[in-house]
């Protein structure tokens, strides 16, 4: 008999057997993980969907740690409103890859950018993080210490995490073209004017992406070298595009991109591990129930089903990645705050609605 090299393969490498044999609700794409032990510091950071995960690491009893805390005594309300927890530090979304190395350099004293400051409604904002209060700055000065005080907290972040969890989101932004500053938002939309002289639409290649994630991880880790880090993809598509073609193909486009910089990254260095994210809310096993009626937004059937995946490989716990009733998963917390997102990217329909007015 001819030797056949697939023969002794594991189940999960034939899709008959790893897709068709589980309930879709059991599909589960996980085949290289570590324990995050209840000790280890994890750290946050990434676009809206990395929120959930953010928040089912904080109640799952691990040490979630938040750099960046709301001052004592501040209200519950008023911290959320002013974005404290959301992230471990406040720097609200981060969509792109560059804009995560631009957020390590600026923290480590390596970038200044020459437009930092935005105006907006009579006050200022922070071109960085443009929403992360509700009402703006009253001068500049004040948008630059506050923007000094957060870049020390994120510098501290990143020296004391253990685990860095990144969910990667874009590869559609606005830069400065005066020195390739990324935003989160395009000038404009959220404070500041769009100057064409000044700014430019970016849509970073594969080839660009899987750069900067290799630059970031490079940085994190020669100043953090115990540091593990979870790269995975928000399943979210992109709200808008400016290429001028369907928002679907830019979104295909956008998550492949982003996928491919992944998997080089995880094969590159070994402190990296890609959770399927992505994959488990795309799956055509899920019959597009994980995705809400606007076909964009995650159900919570499938924010559950990603965070129970998330916990059976990761979490150190007695019911790690074993007996069939840990498909109940005890995370009513988690799945009640996932309307409770905060997306910076959603600020482009609110600024159209308005202008529109």
């Amino acid at each position: 008999m001819m030797s056949n090299p697939y023969r002794g393969l594991d189940d999960f490498c034939f899709w008959s057997r790893a897709m068709t044999w589980p309930a879709p609700g059991r599909i589960d794409p996980v085949v290289k993980a570590d324990v995050i032990t209840a000790a280890d510091p994890v750290v946050t950071m990434g676009s809206c969907f990395a929120q959930h995960l953010a928040r089912h690491i904080s109640t799952s009893g691990l040490n979630y740690h938040v750099a960046e805390k709301a001052p004592a005594g501040t209200p519950a309300d008023l911290a959320k409103a002013l974005n404290y927890n959301v992230f471990s530090a406040r720097y609200g979304n981060i969509y792109t890859v560059r804009q995560a190395v631009q957020l390590f350099d600026r923290a480590f004293g390596r970038f200044q950018p020459a437009e930092d400051v935005w105006a907006r409604d009579g006050g200022f904002v922070d071109a960085f993080r443009p929403q992360i209060q509700p009402d703006p700055f009253p001068t500049e000065d004040a948008v630059r210490a506050a923007a000094a005080e957060h870049l020390a907290l994120v510098r501290q972040m990143f020296l004391d995490a253990r685990w860095l969890v990144f969910t990667l989101g874009l590869t559609e932004g606005w830069r400065s073209r005066l020195d390739g500053a990324v935003y989160p938002v395009a000038p404009g939309v959220s404070g500041g004017a769009f100057d064409p002289e000044r700014h430019e639409f970016v849509n970073f290649t594969a080839g660009e992406v899987s750069a900067d994630l290799a630059a970031f991880i490079e940085r994190v880790s020669a100043v953090n070298p115990g540091l593990k880090i979870i790269l995975t993809i928000s399943p979210v598509p992109l709200i808008a595009t400016y290429e001028r073609r369907h928002v679907l193909v830019s979104t295909v486009f956008s998550k492949s991109a982003l996928r491919v910089a992944a998997d080089e990254a995880e094969r590159r260095f070994p402190n990296v591990i890609y959770f399927p994210s992505f994959e488990i809310i795309t799956s055509p096993a899920a019959g597009g129930r994980y995705y809400a009626d606007d076909l964009r937004q995650v159900t919570d059937l499938g924010v559950g089903h990603v965070m129970r995946v998330f916990g059976d490989h990761f979490f150190d716990r007695p019911d790690r990645a074993t007996a069939p009733e840990a498909a109940a998963f005890d995370a009513d917390s988690v799945i009640a705050a996932a309307k409770d997102v905060v997306c910076d990217e959603e600020v482009i329909e609110r600024a159209l609605q308005r202008s529109a007015v």
